[in-house]
């Protein structure tokens, strides 16, 4: 099957809104690694812009990635996808994300925190559990960020179990969903259907964790996402219904993004709860904008289908080595601009072009640099094939 290249913009477009959004975090009220002084309620709507439904559509095009990768038949796929997953992961773990727990105890262990990185590091590495305030300690080494990437692993190995264990069944469940979702409202209503009841019955239940083996109402939303895709991956009426559906699913989720806006901006469960039936109804909407997000913007790519190019290549390869180094990039930043004093206005703008800036050139060395490559997700480099001569000729 030819690679679907519109997905490989709509997942650099993904993580790219995932550097705007951890700029933002800096910025609003709620809790995050380091804040800014002016921190305020202004940016917080165009946040939940997208924090319904950008993740979710990650897993998704993960799954489809995984889909095709397995259709290779190579030998060796699950220990391939753990070498890409698994060293940067820990690598990750051990000195990417370690600046944003430093920074983290400077601004808000008691007193601050005044002994250095390089002790602070040490003390990192050795799971110090004494960086506490108020009963609460933070939990360390940690992977911040890169949980997404603990947890597409687990998946992998989730898809890939079932796949050497029981293929037929497998890829009969994937013609009976293609089937389903391929005609009528079911692309539209049966991914929705089960987002809104995972988000009225679980929110509840588990709070967001990004820990693993806690935080089910995640799993809820995350696994089903990246086996669909893995479903889907190779029906082509499947992608025609995306295309088909796009302008539907684009007013249904701008309703649903505008209602949500305003129920969050006149409720709150500490200030002012809302009424019982209103809070299920707005945990509903939320899982029907997470579906029509995804199907809207898949949608709008397929219909507009671009081929392969030069910049889609350079992007593709260049977008995990920068979601790896982004957030750490934000908050090193965002933390030694203070003394400054810049407005948001100023500073935001400034923060986002900085850190594309200085992971881009990250990038630039790590794709050049042969063992720095696993470190970030990079296969080794294939070298440069020598141009013909002729016989006789040189």
């Amino acid at each position: 099957m030819e690679r679907r290249y519109f997905l490989d913009w709509v997942r650099i477009g993904a993580f790219a809104l995932l550097v705007l959004y951890h700029v933002g975090m800096y910025y609003v009220t709620w809790g995050w690694h380091v804040k800014s002084p002016f921190a305020s309620h202004t940016l917080e709507p165009f946040m939940m812009l997208t924090s319904p439904w950008r993740l979710s559509l990650l897993f998704f095009i993960s799954g489809v990635a995984t889909a095709f990768l397995l259709g290779k038949g190579e030998d060796g796929f699950l220990r391939k996808r753990s070498w890409r997953l698994l060293v940067p992961l820990i690598f990750g773990m051990l000195v990417i994300v370690t600046p944003q727990s430093y920074y983290e105890v400077v601004e808000r262990l008691p007193g601050g925190y005044h002994d250095g990185y390089l002790a602070f590091w040490s003390r990192y590495l050795q799971a110090d559990p004494h960086f506490c305030r108020d009963g609460e300690c933070l939990r360390v080494p940690t992977w911040n960020h890169l949980w997404f990437v603990a947890y597409l692993w687990v998946y992998t190995v989730v898809i890939a179990l079932a796949h050497w264990l029981m293929p037929r069944r497998l890829a009969s469940a994937g013609t009976r969903v293609a089937a389903a979702l391929s005609r009528g409202p079911g692309l539209l209503l049966w991914p929705a259907l089960f987002l809104i009841v995972a988000r009225v019955t679980l929110i509840d239940r588990f709070e967001s964790t990004h820990a693993l083996v806690d935080d089910w109402y995640n799993h809820a939303q995350y696994l089903p996402q990246f086996l669909l895709g893995f479903l889907v991956a190779k029906s082509q009426p499947v992608w025609n219904r995306f295309a088909a559906l796009r302008w539907p699913t684009a007013v249904l989720s701008v309703a649903c993004y505008a209602f949500i806006v305003w129920y969050f901006g006149l409720y709150s469960d500490d200030a002012a709860p809302p009424p019982d039936l209103l809070r299920l109804f707005q945990r509903g909407v939320w899982g029907l904008f997470q579906w029509t997000a995804i199907v809207a913007i898949v949608g709008f790519a397929a219909q507009w289908s671009p081929g392969d190019s030069r910049a889609r290549r350079y992007l593709t390869e260049a977008v995990f080595p920068v979601y790896i180094l982004h957030q750490t990039v934000i908050v090193v930043l965002a933390h030694n601009l203070q003394p400054l004093g810049l407005r948001p206005m100023a500073e935001g703008p400034m923060l986002v072009l900085a850190t594309l800036a200085l992971c881009f050139a990250g990038f630039e060395l790590v794709r050049r640099v042969g063992v720095l490559r696993p470190l970030f997700g990079l296969g080794r480099r294939e070298p440069r094939a020598l141009p013909h001569v002729a016989p006789g000729t040189a």
